[in-house]
């Protein structure tokens, strides 16, 4: 696949072709944005049409576009500026809120018919292995506007159009190039939810992919005091997360446990809990927020607060407890964020686990009989938090037996891809997890990590 992906992508024009405007836009946005030329120098409308081999309206047509993003000054003479990051930033606000309702009409149309996107998004990642940027940008672009045109709405699409996206696109990609990877990859789960005609999903997803563009943006600008002094609030921020995770030496009678917790960035959304409640009883939670960085952090650090308080309070229905957290974190968070959450009260007496499962991956509960091994899913019972203004949860009871095994993970775990972009899975979880009837908790979680890193080889 990959291969035929390199072989179908357009070349670079050779001297002897004469280049479409799509490229020449790019190439020439390129060439502006990265100050190839000399900042306020002027080069007239002749000298370019020569350069890119195009007729004097075009190259007219083009600079008029330049000069509505204030690269150029003038159209029949252009006067090259400096790159405004502010502009870029603001360029990509606006890109995230006219996708996000794009992608959510788009589903209806692309539900299993998705080969078109998938194309481009090889084509994304062939060019990116061999570093060709402007290969890269028409990709893109094909991309995202293939996912407006079958939102059947001409009005998002012409003011799409309007942003001139495959420009801010070649003025930004060399400054977010550390992180090119990331982006990249974060287009396969829009395609899946796409396929699938999740279209709600879809929207939330093409915004957080965006407004990651725009943040990596920002990282990337110079090294000014406000970035000095942003960074230090993040190396604050590390540590404040780092002490709202359960201490690890609390001891829950009856079990033996251990975690493992490590960010796809500096801080994320993945989250986990321990709780000492009355009457012999121990929460223990699991969550994850959609989408990585600092907003996915407060998310989670609210999600944290609102099922400590509730918990910590008498009640005698689960679902109930969730239903309440839900409306708390309901109420303090964006409309484009949301958290799986899976929590349960472990009775330390009768060895009943009680939970509710909020969207998350099903936690697995594996069981040896002589030279069989059960292996039983906690399914979910409800949506994902604050996904819906007024959500109903049911609650579930499973009876543990002594040598019962609890795993509860994120899909980072199953998702990890290897350089092939195949997900280890929960297959691979599962046929492992089988295995180790005598392991403790730790060495359990040392051979999950071991395969885990053994099959994505070099990727995050």
């Amino acid at each position: 696949m990959a291969s035929k992906a390199e072989q179908q992508m357009p070349n670079e024009a050779t001297p002897r072709e004469k280049p479409s405007n799509t490229s020449a836009r790019v190439r020439l946005a390129e060439e502006l944005s990265n100050a190839r030329r000399r900042i306020d120098e002027t080069v007239n409308l002749s000298e370019i049409a020569a350069k890119y081999q195009l007729e004097d309206d075009a190259v007219l047509r083009i600079l008029e576009e330049f000069q509505t993003l204030g690269m150029v000054s003038e159209k029949s003479s252009a006067v090259v500026h400096s790159q405004n990051p502010k502009g870029l930033q603001e360029a990509y606000e606006i890109r995230a809120v006219l996708e996000e309702i794009g992608g959510r009409a788009a589903a209806r149309v692309l539900k299993g018919n998705t080969v078109a996107l998938r194309h481009q998004l090889d084509g994304m990642r062939a060019a990116f292995r061999r570093l060709e940027l402007d290969s890269y940008v028409q990709h893109d672009v094909a991309f995202h506007r293939s996912i407006l045109e079958s939102s059947k709405n001409e009005v998002l699409l012409r003011v799409w159009d309007s942003l001139a996206v495959d420009l801010w696109i070649r003025g930004a990609i060399e400054n977010v190039s550390g992180d090119l990877s990331e982006v990249v990859e974060s287009h396969q789960a829009i395609v899946d939810a796409l396929d699938e005609g999740r279209g709600r999903e879809a929207g939330l997803l093409l915004r957080n992919h965006l407004e990651t563009f725009s943040e990596f943006l920002g990282k990337s600008e110079s090294d000014s005091g406000f970035n000095r002094a942003f960074r230090n609030e993040l190396e604050v921020a590390q540590d404040v997360q780092r002490a709202s995770f359960p201490q690890e030496d609390l001891p829950i009678p009856g079990l033996s446990r251990e975690a493992y917790y490590k960010p796809a960035r500096s801080i994320g959304g993945d989250y986990y809990d321990f709780l000492p409640l009355q009457a012999d009883r121990w929460g223990i939670a699991i969550g994850d927020v959609c989408g990585k960085g600092i907003g996915a952090a407060l998310l989670m650090a609210s999600l944290q607060a609102s099922l400590r308080a509730q918990a910590m309070h008498d009640h005698s229905d689960l679902s109930m407890l969730i239903g309440d957290v839900d409306r708390l974190v309901h109420a303090v968070s964006p409309k484009h964020l949301y958290a799986t959450l899976f929590y349960a009260e472990y009775n330390a007496v009768t060895r009943l686990l009680r939970y509710v499962n909020a969207g998350h991956v099903a936690p697995m509960v594996l069981r040896w009989k002589k030279s069989d091994c059960e292996v039983f899913l906690l399914e979910p019972t409800g949506p994902p938090l604050s996904l819906l203004e007024r959500s109903q949860f049911t609650s579930q009871g499973f009876q543990l037996e002594i040598g019962d095994v609890l795993v509860m993970y994120t899909d980072g775990t199953t998702e990890a891809e290897n350089p092939e972009r195949e997900f280890w899975g929960q297959e691979r979880l599962e046929h492992l997890l089988r295995a180790c009837r005598e392991y403790n908790p730790a060495q359990i979680i040392d051979r999950v990590l071991q395969e885990v890193l053994a099959f994505t080889g070099n990727a995050s």
